[in-house]
């Protein structure tokens, strides 16, 4: 390299989504308003779980948990992407670009992780109810929370040292919104076959072992469910568990396709547009599946919403 004109990059450029002002201007406005119901909508979640004391278990702890997560997560994306959508030179520093993976990977996993943690706190209520309160205590919980957030940012460490180790001397343009390790890993001018290896075998065990966990859980419910005599029991059952297999779908749907599947599969354009999902779309979805597609949720918030029409007309 020393006998080599290479300029070692400090800066790089985003493309961003598009290069139209007027689809700029559009996007803008767009993902301006799911930010904003992202922030309400898991500030909200995380409001009803603390003010009502019938919800005060091991599932909402985790949901609290998610619903915080959501809010860093998309605050660690979209703002920046909202402001160059109406900036003409879309830039970020070396130091900041790498800053924004680590959190973005760091929270990742923690959602990985929760969305596990939640399906095996379903099999306990579901699966061994009597030992439920044991396993599941305030204390364990607690301690299985703390342990989420210590793996999901050691992983990141991993994870993007092994990248912002690599050299970056040639072109500094991401062909994407954000500092996403893919479209950054095709700009270094070192051989990137370890680091690939390392990221692929890190996130395969991040997304299929976790999803292996959850879909073990879950095949244990059904089961349990199915032996369920009542009918009643059976759509209670049903309902606390339909939120979260929804939310699960969506979520490890989108990123398994960006980081398990081959680059060639699919296009830049293509990738950019996957990535809107799991970054500004599912923060902003998971309080309204919560909320929508599970009864103790809806329940409190109707109780919430008689409150405040009593409050105001007395």
């Amino acid at each position: 390299m020393a006998g080599e004109n290479h300029t070692t990059v400090t800066e790089f450029i985003l493309l961003g989504l598009t290069d139209s002002p007027e689809l700029q201007v559009i996007l803008f406005v767009l993902f301006l308003v799911i930010y904003t119901l992202t922030i309400f909508g898991n500030a909200g979640m995380i409001t009803l779980i603390k003010i009502d004391p019938q919800l005060q278990t091991p599932m909402y702890f985790f949901l609290t948990s998610l619903s915080l997560a959501d809010i860093f997560y998309s605050s660690n994306i979209t703002p920046k992407m909202l402001a160059d959508l109406l900036s003409k030179r879309k830039v970020i520093s070396f130091t900041g670009c790498f800053v924004q993976m680590y959190v973005f990977i760091a929270l990742a996993t923690t959602e990985y992780i929760l969305f596990t943690l939640m399906a095996y706190d379903r099999y306990v209520a579901i699966c061994n109810p009597l030992l439920y309160p044991v396993i599941m205590s305030k204390t364990v919980c607690l301690k299985m929370a703390t342990g989420t957030y210590t793996a999901a940012f050691l992983n990141s460490i991993i994870h993007t040292t092994c990248i912002s180790s690599l050299s970056f001397c040639g072109s500094n343009v991401i062909h994407h919104f954000f500092c996403d390790s893919p479209p950054i890993l095709k700009l270094s001018c070192s051989d990137t076959k370890v680091n690939e290896t390392i990221i692929f075998i890190c996130a395969g065990i991040n997304m299929l072992g976790t999803f292996l966990i959850i879909i073990t859980s879950y095949i244990y419910i059904l089961f349990s469910i199915l032996r369920l005599h009542s009918v009643q029991g059976r759509h209670k059952a049903f309902s606390t568990c339909a939120s979260h297999i929804t939310a699960i779908v969506i979520f490890y749907g989108t990123s398994v396709v960006t980081y398990l599947c081959p680059n060639s599969n699919y296009s830049p354009t293509q990738g950019k547009v996957i990535s809107v999902f799991y970054t500004v779309v599912i923060p902003m979805l998971n309080p309204l599946i919560y909320s929508l597609r599970n009864e103790e949720v809806k329940r409190t918030l109707k109780n919430v919403i008689t409150r405040k029409r009593i409050l105001t007309l007395t």
